[in-house]
């Protein structure tokens, strides 16, 4: 599956799409794949901060439990409600079937992250 060019992707595999001061953070397609059927989502409150790199939930599927990472620090302003009654639409769609959305704290954070084509010649070496 093509990655989206307008969105930043991260080495634990979430995605992170700008759009001025806010931004949209999801699970990669890669990562739903690798995953299996995901069964449940753990996602903060909104107003929860988080920061570059470390954790802010996670998602379980019948094989694992992973981590989510945030690919940037900022507040969380929504969470995706949906998720909780239906996770199974990341499976079907990992890039429409965002997590959580955050007020970026420094949008310059994004600028470390890969580029569509860096993350999936990131995803090939590691396969």
């Amino acid at each position: 599956m093509p990655y989206p060019t307008d969105f930043k992707y991260t080495k634990e595999h979430e995605w992170i799409k700008a759009d001025g001061k806010t931004a949209t953070i999801g699970i990669t397609d890669h990562a739903q794949e690798s995953l299996g059927d995901i069964v449940f989502v753990e996602l903060p409150k909104v107003g929860t901060e988080v920061a570059k790199g470390k954790t802010f939930g996670s998602v379980e599927s019948v094989k694992a439990v992973s981590d989510l990472y945030a690919p940037a620090s900022g507040t969380v302003a929504a969470v995706n409600g949906e998720l909780a009654t239906a996770p199974e639409k990341i499976n079907k769609e990992a890039h429409a079937a965002w997590l959580i959305k955050i007020a970026l704290k420094d949008p310059a954070e994004l600028n470390s992250l890969l580029a569509a084509a860096d993350y999936e010649k990131f995803v090939a070496e590691e396969v």
